[in-house]
């Protein structure tokens, strides 16, 4: 586990400044344990687009009590066991009270479901939605009914051609909103996902981060933060954490996250008899995560589908540790301007393996230190919401 004491998180709360724009985002999470890639783009963007001269006031599923952190602009519109029902109605009921009492220039959407039940009231409000993922498909990878990915795809279609722009962190998800619901490419925009460069880049050693953590100074060490999904390819690491030791015996994979396969991952582990290769640390505060990725040599992504971008890899190249990365999605868009052997041959256990085993023993030549925050400032946040606050002037 981490020593979540260690780092404090010093991102001030939200706050609007003087502002020719005003925006309502529309998310799921405000941060906390749960919170995935969507949920991190849309509270990175809730802090930087009012710099951008973009006022904010957002709304999330959870946790109920954000706004007593955000001085109110953060607030939630439903309860947090509400269900579909409690929320489709919460959203619709909350959107409509704000469009009606406060100067709303242009709606920004997260999540198709939580605006699907509101369009009706934006009216002459214009709508930009930030497709981070086809719902309806990770939902069928997830192993949902045929009848429910229906639902979701109907829901998708409906909320994606009433919006006026859509904004994608890479060219993989543009192609998807072309494909598989017909948006037109003019329609399209390509932003990367935004890293808070300047809160990664840590001005100590990897021993020294190490020594904070109470990790080993004396292992090649991997790291891998994620959902414990079945998209993250988490369970074909571990098999090919099977060959990396035969080839390092003193490798170390140090796993973060939470989810569903929390539980059968560390069976699988101990089932591969890898219990002194991999340690499980649970959920990773925000504020630890430039900790733990500069104390690792490199930082794994072993995603087998649907990935948009891959906030993880950018963060990880931002505290100056390469991350290596599987050919899925818009990945490879991550880091293949640093150096194409970052990008794993496939997703599968063996490719990762020897990718993985190439990099520990030097036979490839990983970016340095100074190399990967270098690259990483084309992620950098503030430029990321610079292009975010065009698109929303340009529509309204």
């Amino acid at each position: 586990m981490l020593n979540n004491s260690v780092v404090a998180d010093e991102r001030s709360p939200v706050e609007n400044t003087a502002s020719s724009l005003r925006c309502l985002q529309i998310g799921i999470r405000w941060r906390g344990q749960g919170a995935g890639g969507l949920d991190r783009v849309f509270f990175d963007l809730c802090h930087s687009l009012p710099k951008q001269g973009v006022a904010i006031h957002g709304l999330v599923v959870e946790p109920v009590e954000a706004g007593l952190s955000t001085n109110e602009l953060i607030e939630s519109f439903t309860a947090e066991d509400a269900g579909y029902i409690g929320r489709l109605f919460g959203a619709r009921r909350k959107i409509d009270q704000l469009l009606a009492t406060e100067n709303i220039d242009v709606v920004a959407a997260h999540f198709a479901f939580h605006i699907g039940t509101a369009l009706d009231r934006l009216h002459d409000h214009p709508l930009v939605m930030h497709f981070h993922g086809p719902w309806a498909e990770e939902s069928a990878f997830e192993g949902e009914s045929e009848v429910s990915v229906f639902a979701k795809r109907l829901i998708e279609k409906y909320v994606y051609r009433r919006a006026e722009r859509l904004i994608v962190l890479s060219n993989a998800f543009r192609d998807i909103l072309v494909r598989e619901y017909g948006i037109a490419p003019e329609r399209i925009c390509v932003i990367s996902g935004g890293v808070d460069v300047d809160r990664f880049r840590l001005r100590l050693s990897r021993i020294a981060a190490r020594e904070t953590l109470g990790w080993p100074t004396d292992r090649p060490i991997l790291i891998s933060v994620r959902r414990m999904t079945e998209r993250m390819g988490l369970d074909r690491l571990l098999l090919a954490m099977q060959t990396i030791v035969k080839a390092q015996p003193d490798v170390l994979l140090m796993l973060g996250g939470t989810g569903h396969l929390s539980e059968s991952l560390q069976k699988q582990s101990k089932a591969l008899g890898l219990e002194s290769h991999i340690r499980f640390l649970g959920f990773v505060p925000d504020a630890l995560l430039p900790l733990a990725y500069r104390a690792a040599d490199i930082n794994v992504v072993p995603s087998v589908a649907l990935e948009g971008f891959g906030l993880t890899a950018g963060e990880a190249l931002a505290a100056g540790t390469p991350s290596m990365v599987t050919p899925i999605g818009g990945l490879p868009e991550v880091v293949e301007d640093l150096s194409t052997d970052l990008i794993f041959a496939s997703s599968k256990p063996d490719d990762l393996a020897a990718g993985l085993v190439d990099a520990i023993s030097g036979a490839i030549s990983l970016p340095t230190i100074e190399a990967c925050e270098s690259f990483a400032s084309r992620f950098d946040l503030a430029r990321v919401a610079a292009k975010t606050a065009a698109i929303y002037r340009e529509v309204a």
